[in-house]
């Protein structure tokens, strides 16, 4: 049986680093079996896959092993951390999108690190971005690629996450963020492109084409495992598009809700606008960060109004 991880692929051929060599080959590319098309069945960087030889050299991807999770966008599996990157400015970071991206991994079982870029570009809202999340409960940097400060911190915690386990790890910000030249920052040896932001739109191009996994051995030293993912940025991401979840799983995915639940003065709060919602008093004391709740809001909104069939 060979076994190996989807390190990447692009125009239907796919790339997987071998749990161990096969005829002295550590990767082979391989294609999905044409029984996938048909079962509509879609290989993920990230997933764990049996390969099966055939005539010619040829492989293809026999099945695709139990999945821990996947996402849309960023399009990976098994995914265990995922690092979202905020610019401070240029672009202005959208607090909504970003809150969207850490509802769906935390649905998935993910767990969001918060990472605010370019601070040196504006270090007062930088930091309330970074008070935001911190004050939220989540693993929080604040980082400036161009003076070369907090990319250290970033760096430690890749390291503490993958000395004794193995996780998948992906970086993802949308698109101008500065999530390229961080990961240029942190691990030289990637050389990732990055785009010229443009300044009247305030948007950058987006310079990453595919997601690619690179094994954190390579860029960490060896007693490091796991993999580190480059992915396309995450702007996109729309709730009426996608079934990520239903209304009656949004709450669970705000932790820094979910411990004070059981105060509300309704059984069934909804947590939007009622009277005597715990939630809703904490907030106006500023004990839970506005955005976040304005984000909940706007979130129960949209997925109440999406239709069933959806």
């Amino acid at each position: 049986m060979i076994l190996g991880t989807v390190i990447k692929g692009v125009g239907g051929l796919f790339t997987v680093l071998l749990d161990s060599e096969y005829n002295g080959q550590k990767t082979i590319n391989v294609r999905g079996r044409g029984s996938f098309r048909y079962e509509k069945t879609l290989l993920l960087a990230g997933d764990r896959v049996e390969i099966e030889s055939v005539s010619d050299g040829e492989f293809f991807c026999k099945r695709i092993l139990e999945r821990k999770n996947s996402l849309i966008r960023p399009p990976l599996a098994n995914l265990d951390y995922i690092f979202v990157v905020i610019s401070s400015k240029k672009p202005a970071p959208s607090l909504f999108i970003v809150d969207k991206m850490i509802s769906i991994a935390e649905h998935n079982k993910i767990e969001p690190v918060i990472i605010v870029s370019k601070s040196d570009l504006d270090s007062e809202f930088a930091e309330e971005i970074y008070s935001i999340y911190k004050k939220s409960g989540f693993y929080t940097f604040l980082t400036s690629s161009y003076e070369n400060e907090g990319v250290e911190d970033v760096y430690g915690f890749l390291q503490a996450i993958t000395k004794e386990n193995a996780p998948i790890c992906a970086f993802a910000g949308a698109s101008g963020a500065g999530k390229s030249t961080l990961m240029n920052a942190l691990f030289p040896t990637l050389s990732l492109k990055t785009g010229d932001l443009s300044e009247k739109i305030e948007r950058g191009k987006n310079t990453t084409r595919h997601t690619e996994l690179f094994p954190l051995s390579e860029l960490l030293g060896d007693g490091f495992n796991g993999f580190l993912a480059d992915t396309p940025g995450f702007s996109l991401l729309d709730f009426e598009r996608f079934d990520f979840f239903e209304l009656e799983d949004l709450f669970d995915t705000f932790r820094d809700f979910k411990s004070v639940e059981e105060k509300c003065k309704y059984t069934k709060c909804s947590h939007t606008k009622e009277d005597g919602c715990e939630i809703i008093r904490l907030v106006k004391e500023g004990k839970i960060e506005k955005s976040r709740h304005d984000s909940y809001v706007e979130l129960h909104t949209t997925l109440k109004n999406k239709p069933k069939w959806k």
